[in-house]
């Protein structure tokens, strides 16, 4: 996700950044409520939920444009698949080779975003797919969806359908392209001492009506690291990753016969939990500016965080899957052919083709979004030689 993020080994925590008063919206006076029914404290990872995902109200749920490339079309942030259909193109050749190898024929996309990802892989892989699957809980995105695909591929638009919710088997493969940094997570702050859980509570004032809050954390509740505590300063915070996890073991335990590639920013757990990593990774975008308060503007802006790569990979092996590999991005392009979409490019002859070409940079520079984004990739059935992974696998770092 082109995101503006600052360096994740040197972030901390901002101060909070004190705002006019405005008249509380819908969804704040929603979680101030939930607050007060708590007993004035809210864990952030139910937080995080209802102001993302709120119906109605949510900053996904609530109808917002949310993806764009500009601040001008009232957009937050803007993907891969949007920055240049040779994303998708590159990936499909992945695609079309795990739905090969593992003798099935449909596609089930987690966060769709504007369906450019869809539109991409419809189009080079239409004949060797019978169903592809969107699951996607915004009500706004999937409108948007429906009528992109509806104009780019109405010979193909038949072939998608929209799901509410899983079924209990699944044969096919999945994609998810940034949704993994978007589930809610729990925060721990360190205080010299012992771990405790940071979460919400009412505010002291109308400029500020949420606040930051700490209570011990429940006997044993730690970072899932083998850095020593007394290797932290006091004020560290980092998260733990239990929906995103408990949504890949969900995925792995339903699949029959298939594979699965997720594609975020992130790191392994002992790049995760550094010591020097003293604010984690939390970050939240608004018209395309980064600021680690999510708890102003809350519902107008996204919050996310990285993907603890390692606790992705355990969470479907112990539910099933085995992995088939885990690089960077740029790497994973490179090996799905990127180099040769990107020859097409090498002496640009119209405005498009140099944007073109400046969009592929930008997905596999190591100061971009190649190094930063990976890719993990999972199969159930026979284990194969991914294509993705036959170079720079990393597979032994997670």
């Amino acid at each position: 996700m082109n995101r503006p993020k600052p360096d994740p080994d040197t972030h901390q925590q901002a101060p909070s950044v004190v705002a006019a008063p405005l008249p509380a919206s819908p969804l704040l006076e929603l979680i101030r409520d939930e607050i007060r029914t708590r007993g004035g404290w809210m864990g952030f990872e139910r937080f995080m939920e209802l102001a993302l995902y709120a119906p109605g109200l949510g900053y996904y749920s609530g109808g917002r444009r949310v993806l764009g490339h500009r601040p001008q079309d009232g957009s937050d942030f803007v993907t891969a698949p949007e920055l240049t259909p040779l994303f998708g193109e590159v990936l499909a050749r992945q695609v079309a080779q795990a739905l090969h190898e593992t003798g099935t024929r449909e596609i089930w996309e987690f966060g769709a975003g504007t369906g450019a990802l869809a539109e991409q892989l419809l189009g080079e892989l239409g004949d060797q797919i019978d169903r592809y699957v969107i699951v996607d809980l915004s009500g706004a995105l999937r409108e948007r969806q429906h009528q992109r695909l509806l104009k780019a591929r109405p010979e193909l638009v038949d072939k998608v359908i929209w799901a509410d919710s899983l079924p209990e088997e699944l044969n096919g493969v999945i994609v998810g392209n940034e949704v993994l940094d978007a589930m809610p997570v729990h925060l721990l702050s360190w205080d010299g001492q012992r771990w405790l859980e940071r979460g919400v509570s009412l505010g002291d004032s109308p400029e500020r009506p949420l606040q930051w809050a700490d209570r011990p954390a429940p006997d044993g509740v730690r970072p899932p690291t083998e850095h020593p505590d007394a290797a932290y300063a006091p004020g560290t915070v980092t998260e733990t990753h239990g929906q995103a996890e408990a949504f890949v073991a969900t995925l792995a335990q339903r699949m029959v016969k298939g594979a699965a590639f997720f594609l975020d920013y992130g790191f392994p757990e002992r790049e995760y939990f550094l010591p020097d990593r003293r604010g984690g990774t939390l970050m939240c975008h608004h018209a395309h500016t980064a600021d680690p308060d999510p708890l102003s503007m809350v519902g107008d802006k996204d919050i996310t965080t990285h993907v603890n790569f390692t606790g992705i990979a355990l969470a479907g092996q112990e539910a099933g899957w085995e992995v088939l590999g885990y690089t960077s991005q740029g790497r994973f392009l490179t090996n799905c052919g990127l180099g040769e979409a990107m020859a097409r490019c090498a002496q640009p002859s119209s405005l498009e083709e140099v944007k073109a070409r400046a969009a592929l940079q930008m997905l596999v520079a190591e100061h971009e979004m190649g190094e930063l984004f990976k890719v993990i990739g999972f199969v159930k059935g026979p284990w194969f030689d991914a294509i993705g992974f036959q170079h720079g696998d990393r597979t032994h770092t997670l």
